[in-house]
């Protein structure tokens, strides 16, 4: 078995590598942008006078702007003072953080931490919940100066972005900063906005390079930069290495990137199988083929909730309800929207105890329509347990078409009814 310490790492190692590599006239750059602190720099532009503040982004339904201008009514929202604002050692819940101010994260709040837990780190932060329109129409603009731009986008989110720089103007000088440079600055302009850019051979390290100079900075990394930039990262920093790889990683004594490198494939793929311990091997080495795809079709669409407190099926049944009729109206929205059409509904359950249930239906016909999907969906619900109290509920279409392509969807559901009903929930 060979693995890291049975040999060195060298220069000379690297460039071997990259000669297995067919030779190109121009150097591919690829450019991944990451918002900065996305979220709350969307709110930091409503109320200005929160800059520099520890605040964090999410928690329950969007009732603050309505509350601090009853309280002050006729003062602009940028003149209201930061102690008005609702304080994270006052909130009771189990939301989840979205993001917060790089105030914040001095103190280790970061996103997807309950926000509990965060008051615990920081109770004088500020809270502000997430305006999903505001930020959605934020994410359509500086998308859209960037492809104004450089028109090979890859969407990867409401917030971040890869780019082919390869073939645009400027896209090569400099290793792609003076394009860069134009971007953050058109994007600024446009929104008020900063990013973060990280310009790279490919999309794998482009993604780690976006998070070394942040907030509003570029990082460049060529093939050379390899061994001193990318090696001496911990192994979760490449994309796709989760908690559970990298406690499998670690238990191996491999803490770094050049760790994995050290490694023989062979050896990588004896412990990981041969898919992952390829991939982890190539990615180690900073090889990345895969282009910036500019259109894909979504596999499915959903939309879900974690409620502020646990629901009963049976004396919560009104409210579960409401929730349940919002999402299925959600869901048929944003396919009608995007112009799909979907055949399979299905719902995904999260109990008290965390346990997790998913069903769905497949239907006859297309559909994109709100009434059909919360019929469908009703179905799947009599086919799950419901006798312990809810703390999540989603619903979900798949099999997605475009509108236009199918067969107008009939209005009544020709799924077929399943049986094993056991609490006429919802429906």
């Amino acid at each position: 078995m060979a693995r890291h310490g049975d040999r060195p790492l060298t220069a000379r190692a690297c460039a071997r590598s990259r000669r297995q590599s067919p030779p190109m006239s121009r150097q591919r750059r690829i450019a991944h942008l990451d918002m900065d602190a996305f979220f709350a720099s969307v709110e930091l532009l409503r109320y200005p006078q929160l800059k520099g503040l520890p605040v964090v982004i999410g928690g329950g339904r969007r009732r603050v702007d309505e509350m601090l201008r009853e309280r002050f009514e006729g003062r602009p929202l940028g003149e209201i003072p930061p102690e008005a604002f609702p304080r994270l050692a006052d909130y009771v819940g189990r939301g989840v953080i979205t993001t917060a101010t790089y105030a914040a994260r001095q103190f280790g709040v970061g996103s997807a931490m309950g926000m509990m837990k965060a008051a615990r780190l920081c109770p004088q932060a500020l809270v502000l919940p997430v305006d999903f329109e505001e930020v959605r129409r934020f994410s359509r603009t500086f998308k859209a100066t960037i492809r104004e731009i450089a028109p090979v986008v890859e969407d990867r989110g409401v917030d971040e972005v890869y780019i082919d720089f390869t073939d645009v103007p400027g896209g090569q000088r400099e290793g792609g900063r003076v394009l860069a440079r134009l971007i953050q600055k058109s994007i600024f302009e446009r929104t008020g906005l900063t990013c973060s850019i990280g310009v790279a051979p490919n999309k794998l390290i482009a993604k780690m390079a976006s998070e070394f100079d942040k907030p509003n900075g570029i990082s460049i990394v060529h093939e050379a930069d390899l061994q001193a930039r990318i090696w001496p990262l911990a192994a979760r920093k490449i994309n796709g290495i989760g908690p559970k790889a990298d406690a499998r990683l670690q238990a191996l004594g491999l803490h770094t990137i050049g760790d994995i490198a050290a490694c023989e494939r062979e050896w990588l793929v004896g412990h990981f199988g041969r898919a992952t311990g390829a991939w982890m091997h190539d990615a180690a080495w900073g090889r990345d083929d895969r282009p910036v795809v500019t259109e894909s079709e979504p596999v499915s669409m959903s939309r879900e909730t974690t409620f502020e407190r646990d629901l009963h099926p049976v004396r919560d049944r009104a409210e579960l309800g409401a929730i349940f009729t919002e999402l299925c109206e959600r869901v048929a929205g944003d396919l009608q929207r995007k112009g799909y059409v979907g055949r399979t509904i299905g719902i995904k359950l999260r109990y008290d105890d965390f346990r997790t249930a998913t069903r769905d239906v497949t239907l006859e016909d297309f559909t994109s329509d709100a009434r059909t999907i919360r019929q469908a969906a009703g179905q799947c619900l009599k086919r799950v347990g419901l006798e312990q109290r809810l703390r999540l509920l989603g619903v979900r279409v798949g099999k997605l078409a475009r509108a236009g392509e199918v067969e107008r969807p009939s209005a009544a559901l020709k799924a077929r009814e399943p049986g094993g009903s056991n609490l006429d929930l919802f429906v």
